[in-house]
């Protein structure tokens, strides 16, 4: 059970990021959230949606997996896997912070599942 729930929380993360990139990237929370100017935030936009919506995809996939149960447990592996490389790369080229927010909750998810 503690697999599942932290695999959950890892999806919600990634949903909570698609609305951040896609739809407040240019709002007032969105721009403190991300340290942006009003100019910086309108010529990223475009890319911070296309951000956003690879977000959307980790959620879906780690969703997907749920959904399926145990039978879905290669599923839940592969795309916190992704959510891991994603967030390394983040934490190195970005801010470290990453590491924390993004990289390690899908760690702990997967340390649990081979805990099962």
């Amino acid at each position: 059970m503690l697999a599942n729930i932290l695999i959950a929380l890892v999806a919600l993360l990634h949903l909570y990021f698609l609305v951040l990139e896609m739809f407040l990237w240019d709002k007032p929370f969105g721009m403190k959230t991300f340290n942006n100017t009003p100019e910086k935030a309108e010529t990223t936009k475009v890319l911070a949606a296309n951000q956003g919506l690879y977000n959307g995809f980790l959620a879906a996939g780690l969703l997907w997996g749920l959904n399926l149960g145990p039978q879905g447990t290669h599923i839940q592996v592969f795309f916190l896997a992704c959510v891991v490389v994603a967030g390394l790369f983040g934490a190195l080229t970005v801010n470290r912070k990453i590491f924390f927010v993004q990289a390690l909750p899908a760690l702990l998810a997967l340390a649990a599942i081979w805990l099962r």
